[in-house]
């Protein structure tokens, strides 16, 4: 099964090799028939500490690192590239 990736806004760079990242989605109500946003926050491995607040960042899932951190950010180079 391939792996998911999201993208998002860096929210919090405060850890160290860790990065939070606000996830965006919209759907449409089923009763109002509106469209509404739903944010989530993930908490990312960065391994070169390269995001900071208010970036952009792409992250994909891997094996749990932590506790919380299930997803690592891809690499800024192979971010820009895609």
């Amino acid at each position: 099964m391939p792996k998911r990736i999201l993208e998002g806004v860096v929210v919090s760079d405060k850890g160290d090799k860790t990065v939070i990242v606000k996830v965006e989605r919209t759907l449409l109500h089923p009763l109002l028939k509106k469209t509404v946003r739903r944010s989530k926050r993930y908490h990312a491995h960065d391994e070169s500490n390269a995001y900071k607040a208010g970036d952009i960042a792409r992250i994909i899932e891997c094996a749990p690192k932590s506790k919380l951190k299930t997803w690592e950010v891809l690499p800024k180079d192979a971010a820009q590239k895609a």
